[in-house]
């Protein structure tokens, strides 16, 4: 009896251990409207420590950048790329051979869009990561979102 109590505390620490490295980043979105039928979005990502996500920018032959995408919307108009407010960190990563850009702890993607007239609508769409730590990385994710433009 004392093994199988042994046994299954060690599972459940296990499994414990397993969930809190499923998904170290979490996601928020959000619209903010700047002035007449121009909003700026907001796509947030807090990691837990240790982990990081890349850069929209990273280099060819270098880990799976983070993409934002967003869905075809005829009432809205996008302004511009997406910028990164965030600390970048760039470090040439030995497993890769090529000089990597990432954040840590947080990083916000800011896409300044336009509506085409009066109108209440929604922007929606993905963004797909890869987030490691010093010794792995998780498989690419893709989040989706759909944020009220109002």
């Amino acid at each position: 009896m004392k093994k199988s109590w042994l046994l299954f505390a060690a599972l459940l620490v296990t499994l414990g251990a397993m969930a809190q490295v499923k998904d170290p980043v979490k996601w928020t979105f959000a619209a903010k409207k700047k002035a007449d039928k121009v909003y700026e979005v907001t796509v947030t990502a807090v990691m837990a420590k240790p982990w990081h996500i890349y850069s929209q920018t990273t280099p060819d032959g270098g880990p799976i950048p983070t993409k934002l995408t967003f869905k075809s919307n005829p009432l809205v108009t996008m302004d511009g790329k997406a910028k990164e407010v965030g600390t970048l960190k760039v470090d040439h990563d030995q497993n890769f051979g090529v000089d990597v850009k990432y954040y840590y702890e947080s990083v916000v993607f800011v896409q300044t869009v336009k509506l085409k007239g009066n109108v209440k609508t929604n922007i929606a769409g993905n963004v797909e990561y890869m987030a490691c730590d010093d010794s792995q990385c998780l498989p690419p994710t893709t989040k989706s979102f759909d944020i009220k433009l109002q």
